[in-house]
């Protein structure tokens, strides 16, 4: 992250912790607001890369587990990059901007993905560039997030997953009342300003809770090679497409989608303590070996945590769960709000 918007960030009354903003003084009533009025996040738990050239579009076709090929320059899609055991190795959100494509993922993925990547570039005309310090990513959610949007000379989509520039930041609709907007680093401290006079500031994990409650699980490094992308319902957000051409993993990923092999599924959990990426889950009618592993996790408005794991279905909805070990703190699936 540009240190200019963290030392920004930091007078507005931002509180670091592990790199992402914790909080700006008040935890429990940040979370509250999540789901009573309209947020605004500062995403730097997220990376942006570019990539770009004129074989930008067939490159990324030919890696990743979506369609690239034919994303329009007004929607964005869910896309994972795959190793050739079908193991997601990130996840993204990748949308066109003007002639070069943007691709958000973990951040704590950054020093590995870009080098791998460009590995694979070859001869093709691809430059591949970490590009999250020249831009802030923003996350709006709630009733206002419209008013808030339009108020500082914004567009709001209304459609999921379609995306419109304006003249200070592209903005996509992520879902109705819940957007994300990149903007170029220098331009980041009005627009903050802006937003801010119609949305309460929150800490990184409140967005992150917001997307464990939406179902969209973020790839990281702790999980990174864990999952085919099935296991992270990537196939029902749009993330893999099963008529394009070969890409890394793809007849791993084909032939447990046709053969209905998927025994793992994501499930939203809660506990009362704290929950980590990466912990095992074990189920009480399965006790020497885990079922599951927690994908990402969050302090939830209710108390305790919720997270995404990916389970054993049979342990999933017959077992009693445990985060570390059979006799470890208790899990409880969540299955509405």
């Amino acid at each position: 992250m540009n240190q200019t918007w963290k030392d920004f960030l930091l007078a507005h009354g931002a509180r670091w912790a592990n790199g992402v903003v914790a909080d700006f003084g008040d935890p429990a009533s940040e979370l509250a607001a999540a789901s009573a009025t309209t947020i605004i996040a500062p995403l730097a738990h997220l990376g942006l890369l570019e990539v770009g050239g004129s074989d930008a579009a067939a490159f990324l076709h030919n890696q990743l587990t979506s369609d690239v090929q034919h994303l329009s320059p007004n929607a964005a899609q869910h896309s994972a990059w795959c190793s050739a055991k079908g193991r997601m190795l990130a996840s993204f959100l990748i949308f066109r901007a003007s002639d070069s494509y943007q691709l958000h993922l973990a951040a704590d993925l950054l020093p590995v993905i870009p080098r791998r990547l460009q590995m694979f570039v070859l001869r093709s005309k691809v430059v591949v560039a970490d590009r999250t310090d020249d831009y802030v990513l923003l996350g709006l959610a709630g009733a206002q997030s419209r008013v808030a949007l339009a108020a500082s000379g914004l567009p709001a989509p209304e459609t999921a997953l379609t995306a419109e520039v304006g003249p200070t930041g592209l903005v996509i609709c992520l879902a109705p009342e819940r957007y994300q907007v990149v903007v170029e680093q220098a331009a980041a401290p009005a627009l903050w300003s802006q937003l801010t006079a119609q949305a309460q500031p929150v800490g990184t994990s409140v967005w992150q809770w917001l997307d464990i409650r939406a179902g969209v699980p973020l790839i990281t490094r702790r999980t990174s090679e864990e999952f085919v992308p099935q296991m992270a319902n990537f196939e029902r957000l749009g993330g893999v497409s099963f008529h394009k051409g070969c890409y890394p993993g793809q007849e791993v990923v084909a032939r447990t989608q046709y053969l209905g092999k998927v025994k793992r599924h994501l499930y939203r959990v809660r506990a009362a303590g704290v929950i980590d990426i990466g912990q095992a889950i074990y189920a009480s009618d399965n006790p020497d070996r885990p079922c599951g592993t927690i994908a990402n996790a969050a302090p939830a408005p209710a108390g305790g945590y919720e997270a995404l794991a990916v389970m054993q279905e049979s342990c999933a909805l017959t077992g009693k769960l445990a985060l570390a070990a059979v006799d470890g703190p208790r899990l409880e699936l969540v299955t509405s709000d």
